[in-house]
Order: C-alpha cells, then structure tokens, then sequence
C-alpha cells in the first residue's frame, strides 16, 4: 500500500530568504521553487523558515548554488555544492546548503541524499526539532513508497527520538516495520503511538487499535490479548468483543473449564457469532448438567437469528438436550438444601445463573466461597452474576480478588463492569 502521513511537513525549502554578510552582488533574497513530496495536500505545511545571514566567505558561492538549483541545472550542481560546502563558515551557511541540497535530492527523487541533507539541516540548529522530524516523516514516506522499508523505518525512529511526544511517527514506523515482516515489533510501535495518543488527552482511533491488535496477532505476541482487552474498552460493540475474546482463548489457551466464563462474557456483550460459539458453550454447560443455562441459550441464538434451526450442528445440539430437564424453582431450592461440599455450591448457583437469577446465583457462589471453595473461581463467577445483575460496585470488588489462571478473564468481565451506568 502507498503510505502517507496525517500530519506530514512538506519536504522543499521552498522560501529561503538568505543575505550576504559582506557587499557584492549576491545578496538580494532569493526564491527557490517548491518541491513537495508525494503527501496528502490537505496536511501538507511548510516548516519554520529562520532568516539566513550568510558568511562574507561563502555567501556567493551559495547565492551561485542556489542559481543552479532554481534552474535544475543538474550538471553544474555537484560543483557549486562542493565550492559552498568548502567556503562554509557559520551555522547559516551550512543550513542554506542543506536547505538547497534537499531541494536538489527531492527534485531528483534521490531520498537517501534527502535524509542526508535533512542530516545536514538538524546539525545546523536552526530549526526545531520538531520540524526536523516533519522532514523526516516526509523523507521516510518516499522511502516507503519506493519499498525501501528498512531505511524508512529507520528514518521514522529518527523522528520519533526528535518528537517523542507525537504518535504520528511511531504509526509510520509501525508499517515500515511490518513491511519487513517485523510485526512484533510494529505491533510494540502502535501500542506507543496509542498511549501517547491518550496522554494527550485525545481518543485514539479504532483504526488504531485494530491494526495494533491485528499485527499482535499475526505475531503470536501475548500483547495481542491486552491490546485486544484495550480495544473493548475504548470501542466496545460486539465485533471488538467477539475479536477480543477470541484472540484470548485461541493465543492464551485457557482450562477448557473457564471456557464457560468467557463465552457468559459474549454472551453479555452480545459478541457470540456463528455456530461454534454457540456449539463450545452448550457443550460446555451441558457438561456440567446446567441444562437450563444451554436450553436458553440456544433459544436466544435461534431467536436472534444468529444460528439456524436448520443447521446441522445446532439440530445435534438441540438432540442432546432433548429430554434433559431444566430446574425449577422447587428442584433449585431443594438442590440449595442439599448441598454441603463447595462443589455442589457453585452447581447450585450455576444453575441459579443458567435461569437468569443472578443475584441468587451470586448468593450460592458466595456460599461456596465461605465453604472453601477455590476463591479465585468463586469470586469470579461471583463477580459474573453481580456484573448481570446491575451490581457494578460488588461485581468490581469480587473481581478484583480474582488471581491466578483466572484474572485475565477478570480483567475482560470488569471492562464490561466499568461501561455499565
């Protein structure tokens, strides 16, 4: 793809004012034409332009070099440059051959001899370090475009140490980087480009996120499953959430046990899609006989539209259960009396959350705490039921206690708890 920038600084010189120290004919200002680089017009701004006093020693050798730039008289050019560069004097003269050198190189597409004279033009110190980065993203664009990816991507990390504060940079390093098959380390350069986004106090974009997330991804990087996390909790919809999710149980591998966790957690957010969610957590909670919390999910999917009757795999779903009983309120009550290991605890209120009594399954998983049960489990699924309940503030106590194996699914149910009113 062709790259531009959001923020490019166009790459010529176009107005440079330059006078003579000592007397002579050369010391009128003089106009050289623009050159501008291949950036989107509607961002393209010219860089701060100091006034140049040039040195009575080299000032008409450069007056002449810049005579032969005007014209483009591309045979003489080497010459004159190399009598300016030899006369020159003061921080002036050495930024005005700079200034004409990239203009010679941006005419000529040569955007190696570019990114020396933008070289040139920062060690002068004439202009600020912001505008010595603009260049380079511009230089870096070109470079690119015509796939030179690792001097781009090396011309980029120039302009990212000169402005540290700008995720413009970092985005266009990013894909330099992924030009290379570097995705890892792209993904890393987008993950900077949105905090620095946020530090200052703007949003960044989906786009961002998408694509931070999706070079993670293809990197197998663990980073996938945070940047991911971070995308639903800038964007939630269920398309952020259904990739989120996903990423997490295919790069992460969780117990198969948790799995109804993280499919509850879709479910909440409306992010389940296509048979096999539908398939993983009917199965997942007919294994645990919460018949009732299957049945009705596969009534909502069908409902919804979102899995067919007709569909091979939801008709076996469908026979399994057939014949399987969901729990009334009677067979829930006297299954509570009968509890008295841990276990059977959070069975019960398994159940409880299956038929859509979530403060009640809460109760039971809170008893199972009391009763010894793994705490991390409990306060997990304690922290589901409330998060269904409306209980923002218990739901983000109970999972805040979750640790282990379980607290990256902690992590993604106190997203969707902290968007809740």
């Amino acid at each position: 793809m062709k790259l531009v920038s959001s923020t490019a600084i166009a790459l010529a010189s176009g107005l440079i004012a330059m006078h003579a120290a000592a007397q002579g004919n050369y010391g009128a200002t003089s106009t050289a034409p623009q050159q501008t680089a291949a950036l989107p017009a509607q961002a393209a701004t010219q860089p701060e332009q100091p006034k140049i006093k040039l040195s009575s020693k080299a000032g008409k050798a450069i007056i002449e070099l810049q005579t032969a730039v005007n014209a483009n008289d591309v045979a003489n050019i080497p010459a004159k440059l190399a009598a300016a560069q030899s006369l020159a004097q003061t921080n002036d003269d050495r930024y005005a051959i700079a200034r004409l050198q990239l203009n010679t190189a941006v005419t000529a597409k040569n955007y190696t001899a570019a990114a020396a004279a933008v070289d040139a033009i920062s060690a002068s110190g004439l202009i600020g370090p912001v505008n010595i980065a603009g260049l380079y993203d511009g230089v870096g664009i070109e470079l690119y475009n015509l796939k030179q990816f690792a001097q781009a991507a090396a011309i980029f990390q120039k302009a990212a140490a000169l402005n540290p504060q700008s995720p413009e940079p970092l985005k266009l390093m990013a894909e330099a980087l992924n030009a290379q098959g570097q995705r890892a380390e792209a993904s890393v350069a987008l993950l900077k480009a949105i905090q620095l986004t946020a530090a200052a106090g703007q949003k960044p974009g989906e786009d961002m996120y998408k694509r931070a997330v999706r070079l993670a991804y293809d990197a197998k990087s663990p980073s996938a499953v945070d940047l991911g996390r971070q995308w639903a909790a800038a964007y939630p919809s269920p398309d952020s959430w259904h990739n989120a999710l996903a990423i997490y149980r295919n790069l992460d591998n969780p117990d198969p046990a948790s799995a109804l966790d993280i499919l509850r957690l879709a479910r909440a957010t409306d992010s389940l899609q296509g048979t096999g969610d539908y398939h993983i957590y009917a199965f997942e909670a007919a294994n645990q006989a919460n018949y009732g919390e299957a049945k009705s999910l596969i009534a909502e999917g069908l409902a919804a539209g979102k899995i067919k009757a007709s569909d091979p795999i939801v008709q076996e779903i469908q026979g399994a259960l057939k014949g399987k009983a969901t729990p009334t309120a009677a067979d829930l009550a006297a299954a509570e009396r009968g509890a008295k290991v841990p276990t059977a605890f959070i069975h019960v209120g398994d159940r409880y959350y299956g038929g859509g009594n979530y403060q009640k399954a809460a109760e039971l998983y809170g008893k199972a705490l009391a009763k010894g049960a793994d705490a991390n489990l409990s306060n997990l699924r304690i922290g589901e039921a409330l998060a269904r309940a409306g209980d923002k503030a218990g739901a983000t106590a109970a999972l805040n206690k979750v640790g282990g194996s379980l607290a990256d699914i902690a992590r993604f149910w106190l997203i969707y708890v902290q968007r809740q009113a």
